[in-house]
């Protein structure tokens, strides 16, 4: 890849004061651009990974894939959850193949048997006592740097990580003009009560933009705008510091027919009910803030032109183990899902076209996005 890929050209040159340029279309497919990514963004941020909640138990595990790194998330036997690169140490053979699963102290790599604790250290080997000047910490399973919050287990691959509270806290901090703010919905507190996977055939870029406008709502999103009107007018939630989407009059809870939702997260405030609040925390997680309950997106970059979304819909846990129905508010945010993933592959077949070669243009309602195309420009220019 070359310098003048990466570089951009002047602000608002040729373009009406009200217009603003986009990405150019190759930085959606092109596989250096794509790697530059996973080399100056994904491993080297926060990334978040799994729900805590799903490794219960010490022994269980998830491998999860951060740019080119496939890493294993466990609990240690002293109720820590460990992070460590899947690789073995010795001849660099994948060690967990499967997305989960429990063991019971150790990992073994299946090739030469090395083992390894539930912590990352080398624990045994064909033939060990055969050599002793081994150092069994320094051989073990290089770790990463963990941060587990809001219920979630964030990680980070860099050897110096970024300040959690700038980074991953600022994006809530910008967005809601206080980090207290999302302090009521006790997020981490809240049990999964259902979750739905997509396999989407677009950037990861192209559904960060998306989420992050709403000039689209009244266009495909029939059942949001139902729910919440303002959205029709084409400004997104996420263009004001601070703002939340006023639910409709009629509307009495954040469900697919505007009927009523569930129990009211406790810590919720009065002027935060009937109130939507959409979240971007770059580069990879959308969270969804509504009184009953919590929508967390996790998008995980897995070519130029196919990333996987995991979306999680949280309630209180008396909600959940009664039995109670969320169908409702399970399908709203999953049609929603489905439109806008529907909406991100329509523009990815085209960004290879010479039509979009020099990239397209954002309106008033969508200069914010802007601010997240430098964002990205900016990390690929330090790369």
């Amino acid at each position: 890849m070359t310098t003048g890929e990466l570089s951009r050209p002047a602000e608002g040159q040729g373009l009406p004061e009200s217009l603003r340029e986009t990405l150019a279309g190759h930085y959606y497919t092109d596989p250096a651009i794509f790697r530059a990514e996973q080399d100056a963004i994904f491993h080297k941020g926060w990334f978040c990974s799994v729900l805590s909640a799903d490794l219960e138990r010490p022994g269980q595990y998830e491998t999860v894939q951060i740019g080119r790194e496939s890493v294993i998330v466990t609990r240690g036997r002293d109720g820590r959850v460990n992070a460590l690169l899947n690789v073995c140490r010795h001849r660099g053979a994948r060690i967990c193949t499967e997305e989960r699963g429990e063991v019971r102290r150790s990992f073994q790599c299946p090739y030469h048997a090395w083992t390894y604790g539930l912590d990352g250290k080398l624990v045994a080997a064909p033939n060990l006592t055969s050599m002793p000047d081994i150092d069994k910490v320094e051989y073990g399973l290089h770790t990463v740097h963990v941060r587990e919050w809001l219920g979630y287990v964030w990680l980070c691959l860099a050897e110096t990580p970024p300040s959690f509270e700038e980074t991953v806290i600022g994006d809530v901090t910008t967005r809601l003009g206080s980090p207290e703010k999302i302090v009521g919905y006790g997020v981490e507190n809240l049990k999964l009560g259902r979750r739905i996977s997509y396999d989407v055939k677009a950037n990861w870029k192209q559904i960060v933009e998306n989420f992050m406008e709403c000039y689209h709502c009244a266009t495909i999103h029939p059942e949001l705008t139902e729910v919440l009107p303002e959205f029709a007018d084409g400004l997104a939630a996420q263009y004001f510091v601070g703002h939340g989407a006023e639910f409709g009059e009629d509307v009495q809870g954040f469900t697919v027919d505007g009927s009523a939702g569930l129990e009211r997260l406790p810590g919720v405030s009065q002027d935060q009910d009937r109130r939507y609040y959409a979240i971007t925390v770059r580069p990879q997680v959308f969270i969804n803030l509504v009184p009953d309950h919590v929508v967390f997106h996790r998008m995980f970059p897995l070519t130029p032109e196919r990333t996987q979304v995991i979306c999680d819909w949280l309630y209180l846990p008396d909600v959940v183990d009664s039995g109670a129905d969320i169908t409702r508010s399970v399908e709203l945010f999953h049609r929603v899902n489905l439109q806008d993933f529907e909406a991100c592959e329509r523009c990815q077949v085209a960004m290879d076209s010479w039509s979009y070669a020099k990239g397209g243009v954002l309106v008033p309602s969508e200069h914010h996005i802007g601010e997240f195309h430098d964002w990205v420009r900016e990390r690929l220019r330090h790369s």
